[in-house]
């Protein structure tokens, strides 16, 4: 391997870092809207419907063209209910009934629910023994950054289902965007905002049917909403779309293993949350999982 193609292999890495740090603050933003009143489904709304006027003000600014041709929105509508619609809704209403600890370990549960639909939607994508060997490691240092030892509190068993459910519709979509969307033409932005006015589009007839009209939920829940749209669900499903054709989805996927550290990077940060051993040896392992996986998939 040529020292240039090493870097161009690596180029997804960036991306893959900003994008675990943005998604890493997203459980506390949902809990705040939730704590505020805010319904599940509603959550869910805003996420979609300011990520989509972020990116489609981005695309004016940029002047680049939406998608025109019918497949492109049929597959970004499809993309929308695996990636957007389901497992928003289901997330939202799971934190309802567990803590952000078990939600995070939950969610970190999306690369092994990848590996049960590429086999099915991307036959170019090869799962090999030491794919499963690093999505191992990597879920085994999630473990180990959560102290899943000590018992994990607070959790029900519909609210865990909810979550399980998020985490399986997402294992789906990275599969279903890789086979069938992020190869068709535009670029990230363009393609990222049609999928996100779909889902839009989606909850604006769901939210009222599952939970009637929405109120305002304050100042900081508001705040809250705003940046997990504009941040967590508009600039980022830039990145990952990026992410997903640079390294596949099954390497995509495995961005949930870096959400729980930076979670409680931030948690010590800003909240001055004790750090234990258990986080840097975690940590640790958690990207050798992520550095395995890659490994798995390079020709």
């Amino acid at each position: 391997m040529t020292r240039s193609h090493a870097r161009s292999s690596l180029a997804w890495l960036p991306g893959f870092v900003l994008l675990s740090a943005v998604w890493g603050s997203s459980f506390a933003l949902i809990k705040i809207a939730l704590e505020a009143g805010v319904a599940p489904p509603w959550v869910a709304f805003a996420r979609c419907a300011l990520g989509a006027l972020t990116l489609l003000v981005i695309c004016v600014l940029t002047r680049t063209p939406l998608p025109r041709d019918r497949a492109t929105w049929g597959h970004a509508a499809v993309v929308a209910v695996l990636a957007n619609t389901v497992p928003f809704v289901l997330l939202a209403y799971g934190e309802q009934h567990v803590d952000s600890v078990l939600a995070g370990l939950l969610n970190a549960t999306t690369p092994l629910m990848t590996l049960l639909f590429v086999p099915l939607l991307v036959p170019t994508e090869r799962i090999t023994a030491r794919g499963v060997a690093g999505l191992l490691i990597g879920f085994a240092g999630v473990l180990c950054v959560l102290g899943v030892w000590r018992g994990v509190a607070g959790g029900t068993v519909a609210g865990t289902l909810a979550c399980l459910g998020s985490t399986a519709s997402y294992g789906a979509s990275f599969a279903y965007m890789q086979r069938f969307f992020a190869g068709r033409s535009g670029s990230a932005s363009a393609l990222s905002a049609a999928q996100l006015v779909c889902a839009s589009v989606e909850l604006a007839v769901v939210a009222p049917a599952l939970a009637g009209l929405p109120h305002w939920p304050g100042v900081p829940a508001a705040v809250a909403l705003l940046a997990l749209g504009a941040l967590g669900t508009g600039l980022a499903y830039v990145l990952n779309l990026g992410v997903v054709r640079a390294a596949g989805p099954t390497v995509a996927s495995t961005v949930t293993y870096i959400i729980p550290v930076w979670s409680t990077t931030i948690g010590a940060v800003l909240l001055a949350e004790p750090v234990g051993w258990n986080t840097v040896v975690g940590g640790v392992v958690v990207v050798a999982g992520v550095v395995v996986t890659r490994l798995s998939d390079r020709a």
